[in-house]
């Protein structure tokens, strides 16, 4: 098999989170391949309108993914692919400090959402498939807590298990992270 790059992971969530919705339960508003309004305008330095998402273009998410979900919270250090896919994918659709805080939680270091040398430290001596298995079931429990806390979020319940399914089949199979 040849390694998860980070282009292939970033094709693959945009795959994931496909085109524009506007869901009135969801409080990130108007959203394309999974950027909101307030990402795009954060990217684009200016505020803008719902048109702008819109016509978003997937080389665009592609780039904010690489630079805002990737690179800058420090989950391009992974040097596990599938647990680098996994946390790009929760970064994505919980937010960097949430995916960081994940992965912190599942390493037993302090739970601050930046990824440090201590937070490093840890991953290094970590086996990665047993991180892999407790960042899963983090994001398990925070969709549970997302559903308990705001039920009117239940709407999207089924698509979040769909995704987390995809992963947890990647532990159990051993095999990569296949787009249903």
């Amino acid at each position: 098999m040849s390694p998860l790059l980070d282009e292939d992971i970033i094709e693959a969530i945009v795959e994931r989170e496909k085109g524009y919705v506007n869901h009135p339960s969801d409080r990130g508003g108007p959203t394309k391949y999974g950027v909101t309004l307030k990402t795009l305008s954060a990217w684009r330095g200016k505020e803008l309108t719902s048109t702008d998402v819109m016509v978003l273009s997937s080389g665009e998410a592609a780039d904010i993914y690489r630079e805002m979900y990737i690179r800058r919270p420090g989950i391009g250090r992974v040097q596990d692919e599938r647990l680098r896919g996994l946390l790009a994918d929760i970064s994505v659709n919980h937010g960097p400090d949430r995916a960081i805080k994940f992965l912190q939680r599942s390493l037993s270091v302090v739970a601050d959402g930046a990824f440090g040398p201590k937070t490093m430290q840890a991953l290094q001596s970590a086996d990665p498939r047993r991180v892999f298995a407790d960042v899963v079931a983090e994001r398990a429990i925070e969709y549970g807590r997302i559903v308990t806390k705001d039920p009117s979020q239940a709407v999207f319940a089924h698509g979040w298990a769909r995704r987390l399914a995809e992963f947890i089949r990647e532990i159990v199979n051993n095999t990569p992270v296949q787009i249903v």
